[in-house]
């Protein structure tokens, strides 16, 4: 039985199914903060319920033969975190320690934790590997580096066996139109473009267009949510075919990266709708390029990422299409 926390959020349930699919028993934790209850897979057992609840967690992990975890359950809004780093310390950090103290007492080893390419802040390489400095330049990059050290040290002192995932940004929905992306507020740019041409909103606003690449808009790496899923299972399944305490870090990503003008591009070539562009001022601290370097999973677990930028795209409008209200 695999535990997945945050199983309704938008990669989580991606996730949940694909397991599913891949015959995996998989329970979900998820207090519904941000997920949505009807993006959990059916096959799946789900709790409702926050993993800051010690009572919860140890009736789960002593009802329940859990064999390894998956962490989703994280605030991730750059912005909002600078302004209210508490919540984010205290979610995504002192959170963590509490399901990793019930994964200790119960003896689960197996740990895959979600982190993001936020904890390299402002890197020098336009294209990022896993060697990169890690110097974050926000609450929520620092709280996820926080937790990438308190693995480590787990590791060593509890036999703790984990993978850290720093996915780029992640795009896209399930190509079958069951899930896909809802947030509230929508912050990423695919989807916002998306809902303006489904005529949500009334333009796309675009941060700055002077930085240093070819179009003067900031170049971003996208990967499919369903490439993510795939990295996540194979993650899974390493640790649970290496017999050795496994310490791994890998980059999720595409390797290309696109403008956002490219990106709004390929929107209107999909959907055949033409955008209504604003240009407002740069937002501090973003960087011009953020692009990955994956080639430490591609060798390590035999990982590639197989969707294009135009399979993402397609698949976001069909989830929107059909759901334009979300779920």
């Amino acid at each position: 039985m695999i535990l997945i926390v945050g199983g309704a959020g938008y990669i989580g349930s991606h996730v949940v199914k694909e397991l599913l699919n891949q015959k995996h028993q998989v329970i979900v934790l998820d207090n519904l903060s941000t997920g949505h209850r009807e993006a959990v897979d059916p096959r799946a057992d789900f709790i409702q319920g926050d993993i800051r609840d010690e009572s919860l967690l140890t009736h789960i992990f002593t009802t329940y033969k859990i064999e390894g975890v998956m962490h989703f359950a994280a605030h991730c809004l750059v912005g909002e975190s600078v302004v209210k780093p508490f919540i984010y310390y205290e979610n995504n950090v002192a959170a963590t320690l509490l399901l990793l103290r019930q994964m200790i007492l119960h003896n689960v080893t197996k740990f895959i934790f979600s982190s993001t390419c936020a904890t390299y802040g402002i890197p020098n390489a336009k294209r990022i590997d896993e060697n990169c400095p890690t110097k974050p330049i926000n609450p929520y990059g620092h709280s996820k580096l926080m937790v990438e050290q308190i693995l480590s040290d787990f590791s060593k002192a509890y036999g703790l066996s984990y993978i850290v995932l720093r996915y780029f940004n992640a795009a896209g929905a399930d190509p079958e139109g069951e899930i896909g992306e809802d947030h509230t507020p929508e912050s990423h740019l695919i989807p916002n473009v998306l809902l303006h041409l489904l005529g949500k909103k009334s333009s796309v606003e675009i941060f700055g267009d002077n930085y240093g690449t070819k179009d003067g808009t900031c170049v971003r790496d996208y990967i499919h949510v369903l490439d993510l899923a795939d990295a996540h299972i194979r993650a899974l399944e390493h640790l649970f075919a290496t017999r050795e305490n496994q310490a791994l870090t890998y980059n999720l990503g595409n390797g290309k990266g696109y403008s956002v003008l490219e990106v709004i591009k390929m929107c209107e070539r999909v959907t055949e709708n033409k955008a209504n562009i604003v240009i407002s001022p740069g937002r501090t601290g973003d960087p011009a390029y953020l692009v990955a370097d994956y080639e430490k999973i591609r060798k390590e677990l035999n990982w590639r990422p197989v969707y294009t930028l135009e399979d993402i795209v397609n698949t976001a409008w069909n989830w929107h299409t059909s759901h334009p209200y979300g779920y």
